[in-house]
């Protein structure tokens, strides 16, 4: 149910800068928010038919190489297992079949179980399209009435935490613009890393799937995994030898650490303030609660709840009840000393 909502605001939230450039130049507010939500659902629609027309294109050219992979499998898997007396028990044939035939047809795959889902989806249709209405409104409403939401919001707090009120939206609201632009700048960057690396190893996919790569690390960790796994079996169906499947393997390491030990701690600083674990803890409970957008929208929120409860552990320890607490735990003197 909240779902839609948060991930309207987050749109919001990152639309909001073209807003008021627009408004600035003279264009009415409601123009402009129409403006950037159109934009937007063009970047969205234009990023989808590019991923489906890659996979229209190159399932075809992986099937293609099915035969020649299989063949390569069992020529070096033969030899070693009649170096310890045994037989391989794979049918290496039915394999390639299975899996030509399944690439070969995978485009029609896709819309066939679209089509399916379509008709039996059920309850879980009518919450995508719930969130497909939901979510532009309140990404217009928040767009068009931002200062007046946020007026409102304001009027209802005690006049006495006002100040304090919002200097921690000023906080949250930095804490948040700093991790999202952060984001972005190792987007771009990681999307340019990888299609070119990827192209210098000789992988016949590297554009598409090395801007795959790049841009899906705004998903941490899934889109990393997702990317190399894609990278790997284009690999494995291309080239002849380890050599280009190691290459690969590499530019990924690379990758990797190029951006855990620099682009992130650069661009991001510490970015929200969690531990490795933590992170993970994030994204497993959203993802749970929400589902795929619970990922998305995990580290976002989690840099709002930080800053939360980081201005919640600090009236703690400045609180009487701290201080209380730090004179019974400190040592007292015996009598007569």
């Amino acid at each position: 149910m909240l779902t839609p909502f948060l991930l309207g605001g987050l749109i919001a939230y990152m639309l909001q800068p073209g807003v008021e450039w627009l408004v600035r130049r003279r264009i009415p507010r409601t123009l402009a928010a129409l403006a950037m939500m159109l934009l937007f659902a063009l970047v969205i629609v234009l990023l989808g038919l590019l991923v489906f027309a890659v996979i229209q294109k190159e399932l075809p050219a992986l099937a293609s190489q099915i035969p020649g992979f299989t063949a390569r499998i069992n020529a070096w898997l033969q030899p070693k297992l009649g170096l310890v007396g045994l037989e391989s028990s794979f049918d290496l044939s039915s394999l390639r079949n299975v899996l030509t035939s399944r690439l070969a047809g995978g485009g029609q795959s896709i819309e066939v179980a679209a089509w399916r889902y379509v008709r039996t989806g059920g309850s879980a249709l009518v919450t995508v399209v719930g969130n497909v209405v939901v979510v532009p409104l309140v990404l217009y409403y928040l767009l068009y009435d931002r200062r007046k939401v946020f007026a409102r919001i304001e009027s209802l707090v005690p006049r006495p935490w006002l100040g304090k009120t919002r200097a921690l939206v000023t906080e949250m609201d930095q804490m948040l613009s700093q991790y999202l632009r952060g984001q972005l700048l190792v987007m771009v960057v990681l999307a340019t890393f990888y299609p070119i690396a990827l192209s210098l190893a000789g992988l016949g996919v590297a554009l598409p799937v090395g801007l795959f790569t790049g841009l899906a690390v705004f998903i941490p960790y899934v889109g990393f995994a997702t990317g190399l796994l894609l990278a790997m079996l284009a690999a494995l169906l291309q080239f002849g030898d380890w050599y280009g499947f190691g290459a690969v393997a590499l530019i990924y390491a690379v990758g990797q650490v190029l951006e855990t030990a620099f682009l992130t701690p650069r661009l991001i600083g510490e970015r929200i303030g969690l531990h490795p674990l933590a992170v993970i803890f994030a994204l497993l409970a959203f993802g749970e609660m929400f589902g795929f957008f619970g990922v998305l929208l995990a580290l976002p929120v989690s840099a709002i709840l930080v800053t939360a409860l980081r201005e919640v552990r600090r009236r703690y320890l400045a609180s009487a009840l701290y201080a209380d607490r730090q004179d019974d735990a400190s040592p007292r003197r015996p009598p007569g000393l």
